[in-house]
């Protein structure tokens, strides 16, 4: 048996009561949280998979069809899991199975879809978003492996490749690392100081280019942002990079158990404005929480939740031309581990940080 799961399987029956008989978890993200770390993600894009948790007071099942219950077996599931396989044509025969369960009481799930089901409570999302030890080593080698894909793709990158062709050499390069390309963002010349989600097309990308990450392994999301140039940058874009590094060094700094998420959105508004960027916070989200979703909690003026020790975040400040980003976790006497730190990325020392610069080709 995985103790991680079991120590989760516990965490989940504390939130069951007399009227309350089990959990359903449907998301990608919770199954992976629930299964410690197995995916159920066939379709990338999908938020649901080919697979769901079942948990009652006595078992812990993992449904699935026909389809994909070898497979789940063979590669995916821990042993704490009881596995019931419906065909893949009689999706109603799942649902008899779980009423069959339930005994015709209630149920609560990330996504409830019935009468019978309430949302999960607030205590059992808090769970999900504090990071385990076992967690944090699986995290650990994801936001490793996502850094070195992202170093090796912006070395190997011409200004005649269009920004498909970055985005493209992004993914594979995550692929061959056995992480799932979640998002592969590409901003070129052009186009960088325009838009701050840039999707990739066809034009060239020029003498610069900005390259994002939301690389998925294990379910962990490790988020990163990274430059490249071809020639010197100018005056003024190396100013806008300097700015959004010492603009993100006030938001790591305030990453501390205890503080609150809108304290950091706030504090980030008036460190825009000091810098000369008073309509900066406006212009793009500015990043939260991270772990088994991209972000889990986006910060914004009236977001209360408080950071703790163990909590992941990924913040992005960013300025028409330039932006910063790396996946941090909050560690005992409130010290930040950098997951997705390359020592082979230039950086500089940035209130006792290493921070990426852009990269010179």
């Amino acid at each position: 048996m995985n103790e991680e799961v079991s120590k989760k399987l516990e965490l989940i029956r504390e939130t069951l009561r007399d009227e309350v008989q089990g959990v359903r978890l449907r998301g990608t993200d919770w199954f992976a949280w629930a299964t410690g770390g197995a995916s159920s993600t066939v379709l990338l894009t999908a938020e649901t998979g080919v697979a769901e948790v079942l948990v009652t007071t006595q078992d812990a099942w993992v449904l699935a069809d026909e389809i994909e219950a070898q497979r789940l077996i063979d590669e995916e599931l821990p042993a704490n899991f009881k596995l019931h396989i419906n065909p893949w044509a009689d999706a109603a025969a799942r649902e008899s199975f779980v009423r069959d369960v339930i005994g015709g009481k209630k149920v609560i799930s990330d996504r409830p879809i019935s009468n019978l089901e309430k949302p999960l409570p607030p205590s059992l999302q808090s769970h999900k978003r504090v990071m385990m030890p076992s967690e944090l080593e699986r995290y650990r080698q994801i936001g490793q492996k996502a850094s070195v894909a992202m170093t090796e793709v912006l070395k190997a990158a011409k200004p005649t490749w269009t920004e498909y062709q970055l985005a493209g050499a992004g993914a594979e390069a995550l692929w061959a690392q056995g992480l799932h390309p979640a998002l592969t963002l590409v901003a070129g010349e052009r186009r960088l100081p325009l838009y701050r989600h840039a999707t990739p097309t066809g034009e060239q990308i020029g003498r610069q280019a900005m390259l994002v990450f939301c690389a998925r392994g294990y379910g962990l999301y490790a988020n990163l942002t990274r430059f490249v140039c071809f020639g010197a940058l100018s005056n003024e874009q190396a100013e806008l990079h300097s700015h959004v590094r010492e603009i993100e060094a006030v938001v790591l700094n305030l990453c501390q158990p205890g503080t609150t998420l809108d304290a950091i959105y706030h504090a980030l508004a008036q460190v825009y404005e000091q810098h000369g960027f008073p309509n900066a916070i406006l212009e793009h989200h500015q990043g939260g929480t991270t772990g088994y979703l991209a972000r889990e909690i986006v910060a914004n003026p009236t977001t209360s939740d408080t950071l703790a020790e163990g909590i992941a975040v990924a913040w992005n400040p960013s300025l028409r031309g330039a932006k910063v980003e790396d996946t941090f976790v909050i560690l005992k006497d409130g010290k930040l581990e950098n997951l997705t730190f390359d020592p082979n990325f230039p950086s500089v020392e940035v209130e006792g940080r290493l921070r990426p610069v852009p990269l010179y080709n």
